[in-house]
Order: structure tokens, then sequence, then C-alpha cells
């Protein structure tokens, strides 16, 4: 079963953006495509390089040759080391998707009221044994904010 563990709040990785977290001992980089979330390990299977400071970018398609298009701009990955690309929403290679791929992780985003997040640390479930109390915790600008979680 998988483990959630919390990453920020949702406002705090802006589109085409992203955060590196240390969730379970892995190092997953959770990015921001047009407000939704994605998550890949942070190695390339390559050679083993910090897969998520890549640059992120589109790819290019042509039907013949001098005419050109960018297409999927803020979707793909290029590793750092040596340009390897990979797709963020679904972590296959551009190259060869049937056989190359990186680990992606389910992202959720819920909504709850407070102030500070505790980025790594997992999730637990209260416990019915334990004596618990009422509190109130005002919200930002009187407003809720979302919460991203990585499940591993």
């Amino acid at each position: 079963m998988a483990s959630k563990y919390e990453v920020c709040f949702a406002d705090e990785i802006p589109i085409g953006g992203r955060r590196i977290v240390d969730a379970a001992g892995r190092s997953i980089g959770v990015f921001n495509i047009d407000n939704r979330f994605y998550a890949v390990r942070n190695t390339c299977p390559h050679r083993g390089a910090p897969l998520c400071l890549g640059a992120i970018d589109g790819y290019v398609r042509g039907d013949k040759p001098g005419d050109y298009r960018m297409e999927r701009t803020g979707e793909i990955l290029r590793c750092p080391w040596h340009g390897w690309e990979f797709d963020l929403k679904t972590g296959e290679s551009v190259f060869n998707p049937h056989k190359v791929w990186v680990r992606s992780y389910p992202v959720s985003v819920e909504t709850e009221t407070r102030t500070q997040a505790t980025a790594g640390a997992p999730v637990e479930e209260p416990d019915p044994g334990i004596e618990t109390y009422a509190v109130s915790v005002e919200t930002v600008e009187g407003r809720e904010r979302s919460v991203l979680y990585v499940h591993v």
C-alpha cells in the first residue's frame, strides 16, 4: 500500500515550476503543468543523473524539411547530463517509450485549512485511542490552501 507524503502548498509551485522532495528515501520531482501536478523519480535511467534538475521543454515535430513546430511545450523533461527526454505526465521516454521510462508517482491535491506544511513527512491517521480537542486555525487571507501529496 502506498504511503502519502506531504510536499507543499499547491500555490508554492508556479505553473512550469518544480519542487524536489525526499519521500520514503527517494528523491522525487513534483511538477506543475497548467495547474495539474505530476511526480517522477529524480534519477535518469541512463546514468543516474539528477533528472529533475534538467530543462523543461517540448519537442520539435515536422512533416517535411523546413516545416517544424514545437509541441507539448512544458511537458518534456530533459536530463541535464546526456539530454535523454521524458514525458512528465507518464514518465515514458520520448525516444523509446516502450522500453525506457522513469518511475512516475500519483499526486493528489487536498484542501486544508492551516498555515504551515511539513514537507516530506508521512501523514499519520489519527489514533482513536488518543483524546483530542477541537482546534481552530485562521486561514491565510481568509481562504483555504490546497496541499500537494505524493503517493509512494
